[in-house]
């Protein structure tokens, strides 16, 4: 059975558990993962046909992470950014990467952006690097959100193509608004938080774990 670890941070202390029924659970969700190649995502579905914002929300809130022998292949992603340069994961490679999926109007997700931010900002000098990945904005829409919010990262632009959002499809499910996933040194998917980031700390801890494994 692939050893996940299921975290929370109701109380602002991390905690640590391993319990059948979130063991059961985070299977359940590496069996999702394996069926996305044969049943489409609802939320890329709803990207690409343009039918809402592609918000669904998270059934409460949930940190997993997976273990280095059970993850799968690196992800290859990128875009364009709110600024209009071209972005790509290989310019980041061997980095730890942070990629949070987000849009202006989501609530969630305005109040987890300063949470970000300070992760970002503590750790950008150790070799992690921050990428959004906006669902539903425009250009000006997502600049003018970072402004008011401080976030200093950058964001590719997915909307119209939803490409980046596709290339996670085959690792991980992205089926809530906010998600963010932490990349290891090797561009694969290590840990994965759905809905609002409930504190930097829990977010912080997961850094600190991919940055401390081997190449």
């Amino acid at each position: 059975m692939p050893d996940h670890t299921v975290l929370s941070d109701r109380a602002g202390q991390t905690s640590r558990s391993r319990s059948r029924g979130m063991l059961g659970a985070a299977l359940a969700a590496v069996l999702a993962v394996g069926l996305t190649a044969c049943a489409p995502d609802p939320v890329a579905e709803q990207y690409l046909n343009g039918e809402d914002k592609g918000y669904i929300a998270a059934d409460g809130f949930t940190v997993v992470e997976i273990a280095p022998d059970d993850r799968g292949e690196p992800v290859e992603y990128g875009g364009v950014t709110e600024d209009g340069a071209t972005f790509d994961s290989a310019d980041i490679a061997g980095d730890v990467a942070v990629v949070n999926f987000w849009y202006a109007g989501c609530a969630p997700c305005r109040v987890e952006a300063p949470e970000l931010e300070s992760v970002w900002q503590e750790y950008q000098e150790e070799g992690v690097s921050f990428v959004g990945v906006n669902t539903f904005d425009e250009a000006d829409t997502a600049k003018a959100f970072a402004e008011t919010y401080g976030v200093t990262y950058p964001s590719l632009m997915d909307a119209k193509t939803g490409q980046a959002k596709l290339a996670f499809a085959g690792a991980t499910p992205i089926q809530a608004t906010p998600t963010t996933l932490v990349l290891d040194k090797q561009g694969r998917v290590a840990a994965r938080i759905i809905g609002q980031l409930e504190s930097a700390s829990i977010l912080e801890t997961l850094v600190k774990d991919a940055l401390a494994e081997s190449a």
